[in-house]
C-alpha cells in the first residue's frame, strides 16, 4: 500500500468513526503511522482527502455507465443495461472504504465549492439513471425516476451503517428498481440474466 493509500485508508476510518469536523490531519497521520508533513505532501487539506474518498465512491459507476452507453450489446435490452448499472453501483458503494458514502450529506460536502465536482458527478449519475429508465419505459419522468433509482441504490449506505447489508441485496435492489418502473417478473428475470453478461465484459 502506498503512502497515499495509507492516508486515504486512515482518513476514511477516522471520518466515519470520529466525524469529519472533529478529525485532524495529525490524527490521520498517527492512524496511518506517518508524519503529519507526509499528509500535506500528498494532500493540501482535509477537504481534499474527503473529496478523493467521495469521488472514489462514484467514479467507477460513472465510468461503467459510459461503457454501457457505448456497448452495442447493452442497447439490445435497456432493462439489462439499467440492471447492470445498479448492480455495479451497489457493489461500488458496498465495497467503498469504511462506508465513506455515509458522509455524502455533510454540510461541507453540500455547500463548499471544493466539493462542486463531486456534486456534479453525483448529479450526472442521477441523470444517467433517468436516461436509462426512460429507455426502459418511454415517457416516464426522467428526473424523478433517476432520483428514485439513486435512492434505492444508496439504501446500501444505511444498510452498511446498521450492519445489515448482505451481498445478495445487490440483486434485490436491482430487481426493485425494475419493479418500480412497472416491469413484471418474467422481463425482470430476463433483464437480470442479460445484465450478468454486461457485468463481466
Amino acid at each position: 500500500m502506498t503512502t497515499r493509500d495509507q492516508i486515504l485508508e486512515a482518513a476514511a476510518s477516522l471520518f466515519v468513526e470520529e466525524g469529519f469536523v472533529s478529525c485532524t490531519t495529525r490524527q490521520i497521520a498517527e492512524r496511518a503511522g506517518i508524519r503529519q508533513a507526509s499528509v500535506y505532501y500528498h494532500f493540501s487539506s482535509k477537504d481534499e482527502i474527503l473529496l478523493e474518498l467521495l469521488s472514489s465512491s462514484i467514479r467507477p459507476s460513472l465510468g461503467f455507465a459510459t461503457a454501457l452507453r457505448e456497448s452495442p450489446d447493452a442497447g439490445r435490452d435497456p432493462a439489462a443495461r439499467l440492471c447492470a448499472l445498479v448492480v455495479a453501483d451497489v457493489r461500488t458503494l458496498a465495497g467503498a472504504r469504511h462506508n465513506i458514502a455515509s458522509l455524502y450529506e455533510l454540510p461541507e460536502v453540500q455547500e463548499k465549492p471544493e466539493y462542486a465536482g463531486f456534486r456534479a458527478d453525483r448529479a450526472e449519475l442521477i441523470r444517467v439513471y433517468g436516461d436509462f429508465a426512460e429507455a426502459v419505459v418511454p415517457l416516464v419522468d426522467r428526473a424523478l425516476c433517476g432520483t428514485l433509482v439513486m435512492q434505492l441504490v444508496e439504501s446500501v449506505i444505511g444498510l452498511r451503517t446498521a450492519g445489515r447489508f448482505r451481498p445478495e441485496y445487490e440483486t434485490d435492489i436491482a430487481r426493485a428498481c425494475l419493479r418500480m418502473l412497472g416491469l413484471q417478473d418474467p422481463r425482470i428475470g430476463a433483464a437480470f440474466d442479460a445484465a450478468q453478461d454486461l457485468l463481466v465484459e
